[in-house]
């Protein structure tokens, strides 16, 4: 299987008898790569050119959540002193066009800025944020509601509630967005 006849021009393929599983109201975007150990929840978008590699741990991507062009996840995969890192990501998330994620968990409405890394271990609580460009070292978390920036990355300044519900208005966007370029791929493909 080298794709998914719902997402023409997509890569999808299993790795040692795990499937990606996406859900039927997701969008992937030609050019995208799913390998392997991967979910992609309700109203998801994974957009033009990323890869998610579930090859050595399981990626998650939660409903609404999404990952723009160009971003890569992958995981740590168990060593002899620990069961490695998945890469899961909760639901309402933003991930910024060429971000690196990398076996750490977001919580909730959490926001990775354009090319930030994110690294093993690392977690991002509800309403974080990782400005673009920065880099969360390993082990990390950033708190609910904070701002980190820099490399490495360190705290900046907390947002209030108002603010963190402004996540929520780019994933609706980004729901919408992603429906009107499945219906756009879908004429192409059929005329």
């Amino acid at each position: 299987m080298t794709g998914d006849p719902r997402f023409p021009g997509a890569t999808i393929l299993p790795f040692e008898g795990k499937v990606p599983k996406i859900h039927e109201s997701a969008f992937v975007a030609p050019g995208a790569r799913i390998i392997g150990d991967v979910t992609i929840g309700p109203e998801a978008s994974v957009w033009y050119n990323c890869v998610l590699r579930g090859d050595i741990h399981r990626i998650e991507v939660g409903a609404r959540s999404n990952v723009q062009d160009g971003s890569v996840f992958h995981v740590e995969g168990p060593r002899p002193d620990t069961d490695g890192e998945p890469t899961i990501i909760g639901e309402d998330c933003v991930i910024g066009h060429m971000a690196v994620v990398h076996g750490c968990q977001l919580e909730n409405r959490a926001f990775v800025g354009m090319g930030a890394v994110a690294m093993d271990g690392a977690r991002i609580a509800e309403g974080g944020m990782l400005g673009a460009g920065a880099l969360l070292s390993p082990g990390k978390m950033i708190g609910r509601g904070e701002i980190w920036i820099g490399r490495p990355a360190k705290y900046y300044r907390t947002q209030d509630d108002a603010q963190i519900e402004k996540i929520r208005f780019q994933t609706e966007r980004y729901c919408q967005l992603a429906q009107k370029h499945l219906a756009e791929l879908r004429a192409a493909t059929q005329g």
